[in-house]
C-alpha cells in the first residue's frame, strides 16, 4: 500500500483552512490545518510535512518568516504560498527563499489539489535526483553513446 502524502495548511482564516482540508481529502491526501505560524512550526518539529500551504499575512508570525524557518530546518518540504495580498516583491522573496509555488486567493479546489500534486512530484523528483547511484556513476544505469546517439543507432547515416 502506498503511503499518503502529508500536507499542512497554515492560514488564520478558518473558512480557508476548512475549504483546503475538504479539497485535499477528496484527493486522498492526509491534511492537517493550523491557524498560525507558531503552531505550524511546532507541528513540523513532531512530524515534517511533505507539502505546506502557507498564508503570508497572519497575526503572530508572517508567512515569510515561517517559510524561512521551514526551508532552513526541513528543506525537503515543499511550500506553496497562498495569499490574498499578492505583490511582486513578496512573490520574488518567496521564490528566492525556496517556495515551490505562489498562488493568489481565492484558489479553487481543483487548483489546491493540482498544486499539491505538482509540489509532491517536484519533491519526489528532487529526492530521487540526489540519491546515490542516480548521478550516472553506476555503469549499469548508463547508456553507451557514440557521436551523440545511442550505440545501436550510431552507425546509421554514415557515422560510425
Amino acid at each position: 500500500m502506498k503511503a499518503r502524502a502529508h500536507i499542512l495548511i497554515v492560514d488564520d482564516e478558518q473558512v480557508v483552512r476548512l475549504s483546503h482540508l475538504r479539497s485535499l481529502a477528496t484527493a486522498d491526501f492526509e491534511a492537517t490545518a493550523v491557524g498560525n505560524g507558531s503552531e505550524a512550526l511546532s507541528l513540523m518539529e513532531c512530524h515534517p510535512y511533505d507539502v505546506v500551504f502557507l498564508d503570508l499575512r497572519m497575526p503572530d508570525m508572517d508567512g515569510i518568516a515561517v517559510l524561512k524557518t521551514i526551508k532552513h530546518r526541513w528543506p525537503e518540504s515543499e511550500v506553496v504560498i497562498i495569499t490574498g495580498y499578492p505583490t511582486i516583491d513578496t512573490a520574488k522573496e518567496a521564490v528566492r527563499l525556496g517556495a515551490y509555488h505562489y498562488l493568489v486567493k481565492p484558489v479553487s479546489p481543483i487548483d489546491v489539489v493540482k498544486a499539491a500534486n505538482e509540489a509532491l512530484r517536484h519533491k519526489h523528483w528532487a529526492l530521487h535526483k540526489v540519491q546515490p547511484g542516480n548521478d550516472g556513476s553506476d555503469p549499469r544505469e548508463r547508456r553507451d553513446w557514440t557521436h551523440g546517439l545511442p550505440t545501436q543507432f550510431a552507425g546509421i547515416g554514415g557515422t560510425s
